[in-house]
């Protein structure tokens, strides 16, 4: 992916100026934009900053931000799009299609503040009470499927859904998967230097606020904030790092119903998935991380039950605290936004709605999206370029001469099953099981996060579903998914300024391609060429082979640990290792597709910059942006990519054509001598 958001921070992303209005159609950037460059810099020295030095003065963050770019700018006129639409349709009476008389109601109600002041903690109080009315630890098993129904997300102890099955991609099975934290890494629990303390220390105090907001006197929510903070600590220690996660062999452990049960054996997984509504003796399970859950067990039996209670109250209230009145709003902003982001203002209410309806009814807002925005001719160019790109690929594998015939026999057979997703779903998603109700603000986002977990937990047992998308076509992103080996690109990231019908070949192949070969990429970066073509688990290369990709992987990961994303802390080069191989990766197929499309063409000059040069700004321009100190911290320890000026120059001081494109002279920044360049594919 090139962007990642962090669902966790639900209320303090993609925002701007409160005084935004509706838009009723999006606006026009192009995709090269002459403004927001900085010719005084010399691009052998720094591409970003000679592309994108302009952009911020021109785009400051904007205070309910903790970081801005041309993504994070494009998804913000999205949703003052999508406001538009959404502001319609809860106004309109008749004429609405089942689709969008959920959507319009759903808005609706969201946007009633009075409504959901007035509630106040009244619609939370049914869980609440199911907690307070816990007799026993026997009867957990029962109350938390409940309530992780509800709260839609792996913050109750552990998560438990559905996924494909990494020996079998064909077969989909359950997955029982470590969580139970508060806190965006387990780091934030380990560490003890000064900067991780601080965070910890607000973190803490966040959750004594909340137990306030809930009713206890200041004290006992001091107490309570405690005996969660022991709690998420246990849970932390036996977590698995992000870099670990990574492998997916040490996420990869089957186990029957009986060996599930052997992990926690004071928890009863058959009464859990009974309540689940999922059959309560499943015939293979993936446990994501063996050690948590056995530590998940110990903690449970070391817990009082007035502890499992609070937990409980803590986890259930901070999930759905986005759904909740002003102070519960404000509380959950102030540290998931302020405090870890540096985010000055709570984004406008507005927004949160927007987002929230994209979050539970993704698909029926594409609808609306894509029926406005996306023509059958630009998807047409979309998969002319990408097939362009994966016939760049396939000449690279040919010529690889470190690779065996056998491999390079095995990579094309993956590369030629690889299925491209452009613009939308062919079958869209069935929303008539779910139910909404104009003045139930609170209800709706649980009967949303039910209705999802409902549909995911369904999957257990059945076959494949190989058309569906883990994106909604207005998302602003694109992503590849190695046991799908599909890769995605929606509606929403396919206009401009990324992709530019107006514009010449040059930065569309810059930009556009450059993200079209990165996800093609991630087939075969470090992760991904794990996989074999139908998505299984499986090795497909020789072991010299495997060999000879480490060794130059590795050249990728030692330049990149140089780099320093802000202060002291360099890029954890093993977390971002993936997506530094794709966006090399990504923009070598770009160049060479580009190269084949303008072959035998007149090019031409804009700009003041040659054909070369637009390749590579267009490429640059597409993540201008910039970031908060605090945001820059967070991102160093959970995020997978790179900041963004490592992302571009990082890449093309790799690329002979670069420095070509631009009379680079040896010893300028981005020049480095032939033999240290890094190249995989």
């Amino acid at each position: 992916m090139k962007r990642l958001l962090i669902p966790a921070l639900l209320a303090a992303t993609l925002a701007h100026a409160a005084d935004e209005t509706p838009l009723d159609a999006l606006p026009y950037t192009p995709s090269l934009d002459p403004t927001v460059m900085d010719r005084s810099v010399d691009p052998c020295e720094d591409l970003y900053r000679f592309a994108c030095g302009g952009w911020s003065a021109s785009n400051p963050i904007p205070a309910d931000q903790s970081r801005w770019s041309v993504y994070a700018k494009m998804a913000n006129e999205n949703q003052r799009y999508l406001w538009g639409v959404l502001g319609k349709l809860a106004h309109q009476s008749e004429g609405r299609s089942a689709n969008q008389a959920r959507l319009g109601d759903y808005f609706a109600a969201c946007m009633d503040e009075g409504a959901v002041q007035a509630a106040g903690i009244k619609p939370l109080q049914p869980w609440l009470e199911r907690i307070a009315g816990l007799k026993d630890k026997r009867a957990l098993p029962a109350l938390l499927a409940e309530l992780q129904l509800a709260a839609g997300n792996d913050r109750l102890f552990f998560g438990f859904s559905s996924g494909q099955d990494y020996a079998d991609a064909t077969r989909q099975i359950a997955f029982a998967s470590a969580g139970g934290l508060g806190l965006p890494d387990r780091d934030y629990y380990l560490k003890h230097d000064d900067k991780t303390a601080k965070v910890r220390a607000a973190y803490e105090a966040h959750v004594a606020r909340t137990f306030e907001l809930l009713g206890e006197a200041p004290e006992a929510a001091r107490a309570s904030a405690r005996a969660v903070l022991a709690t998420e600590t246990a849970l932390a220690r036996a977590s698995l790092s992000k870099v670990d996660k990574r492998d997916p062999y040490k996420i990869f452990h089957a186990v029957d119903a009986r060996g599930l049960q052997a992990l926690t054996p004071g928890f009863d997984w058959a009464a859990f998935q009974a309540a689940l509504g999922t059959a309560p003796a499943q015939a293979r399970y993936n446990v994501t991380e063996p050690a948590f859950f056995k530590a998940f067990a110990a903690r449970l039996k070391a817990m009082s039950l007035a502890d499992v209670q609070t937990y409980l109250r803590w986890q259930l209230a901070s999930s759905l605290a986005p759904a909740l009145d002003n102070a519960f709003v404000q509380a959950n902003f102030d540290f998931y936004g302020q405090a870890l982001q540096g985010t000055p203002q709570l984004m406008p209410r507005w927004k949160r709605c927007v987002q929230l309806v994209d979050v539970q009814m993704g698909e029926a807002l594409g609808q609306e999206f894509v029926a406005r925005n996306f023509t059958p001719e630009l998807k047409a160019a979309t998969v002319q370029m990408t097939d362009e790109i994966e016939a760049a690929m396939a000449r690279s594998i040919d010529g690889l001469a470190w690779m065996s015939t056998e491999t390079k026999a095995r990579a094309k057979v993956k590369l030629k099953a690889i299925v491209n997703k452009v613009g939308y779903p062919d079958r869209w998603r069935d929303y008539s099981a779910l139910a909404v109700r104009r003045g139930d603000f609170l209800g709706n986002v649980v009967a949303g996060n039910v209705f999802e977990a409902r549909r995911q937990l369904a999957k257990i047992g059945q076959p494949l579903d190989r058309g569906e998308w883990s994106m909604t076509p207005q998302t602003v992103n694109a992503y590849y998914n190695a046991q799908m080996n599909d890769i995605n690109f929606p509606a929403g990231v396919l206009q401009a300024p990324l992709y530019d019908a107006k514009l010449d070949d040059a930065p569309n192949y810059g930009n556009t391609g450059g993200t079209i070969g990165h996800e093609l990429t991630h087939g075969f970066d470090d992760e991904g060429r794990q996989f074999d073509a139908q998505g299984n688990l499986k090795s497909w290369w020789t072991k010299k082979d495997g060999k000879e990709f480490e060794r130059r992987a590795a050249c990728v990961a030692d330049q990149y640990a140089t780099y320093t994303v802000v202060d002291d802390i360099k890029i954890n080069s093993k977390l971002t290792l993936g997506e530094d191989l794709a966006d090399l990766g990504g923009l070598i197929l770009a160049w060479e597709a580009w190269k084949v499309h303008v072959a035998g063409k007149t090019l031409e000059s804009r700009d003041g910059l040659t054909p070369e040069q637009r390749f590579f700004v267009g490429f640059a321009q597409w993540d201008c942006g910039d970031a908060r100190p605090e945001a820059l911290r967070l991102r160093a320890k959970i995020d997978p990519h790179s900041p963004a000026r490592w992302r571009i120059n990082g890449v093309v001081v790799n690329m002979p054509e670069f420095e070509k494109a631009f009379a680079c002279k040896p010893g300028a920044g981005l020049v480095k001598p032939a033999g240290q360049r890094c190249k995989v594919w």
